[in-house]
């Protein structure tokens, strides 16, 4: 079982949203990407760092718990767009 559940990590993500939005997150799917996404940067940054024997936590229970602990955030797509421009 996944600790903390998606639901948990629904709940933290949406209340990130000013009341009266909409949520940011509204399926699992959402969760999936975000932290896969975020697992892939922690990866491409790791490459190389990481010397021999070192115990490092695997990158995508860091995304989980990063996202858990509201130190990354989902941005909405039309958000997302907008800031890579």
């Amino acid at each position: 079982m996944l600790h903390p559940s998606y639901t948990d990590l629904m709940k933290v993500v949406n209340s990130q949203a000013e009341e009266g939005e909409e949520p940011i997150v509204t399926s699992r799917y959402s969760i999936v990407l975000a932290t896969a996404k975020r697992a892939r940067q922690i990866i491409a940054r790791q490459s190389g760092e990481n010397a021999p024997g070192l115990q490092v936590s695997k990158p995508l229970s860091k995304a989980v718990k990063e996202l858990n602990e509201g130190k990354i955030r989902i941005l909405p797509e039309n958000e997302e767009t907008e800031e890579e421009s």
